[in-house]
């Protein structure tokens, strides 16, 4: 059980990027992650310049934020790791 409720930025990265396997537009990440609009934006811009996030344009001027291979494997080994650290809380 967390004492600190906050979540850690690789808690952070692993929702955004299970938001995008589906693809997902900034509002909807923003929502579904319960993130700000300024929190959301640094961490986008952070996914997107490494790779781990793709932008598709679907409209003028709709953009979706779609997770890539490289992003689908992070989220793979972020959840192999947390699953770890979880077989040894007490």
């Amino acid at each position: 059980m967390r004492v600190n409720q906050r979540r850690s930025d690789v808690e952070i990265i692993a929702e955004m990027l299970r938001i995008g396997e589906r693809g997902a537009a900034k509002t909807k990440i923003m929502y579904n992650a319960n993130m700000s609009y300024s929190q959301m934006k640094k961490y986008l811009r952070f996914l997107t310049n490494q790779g781990y996030l793709d932008s598709v344009r679907t409209g003028n001027p709709h953009v979706t934020y779609q997770a890539t291979d490289r992003g689908l494997n992070l989220l793979k080994s972020i959840d192999g790791f947390t699953e770890i650290l979880g077989q040894y809380e007490g």
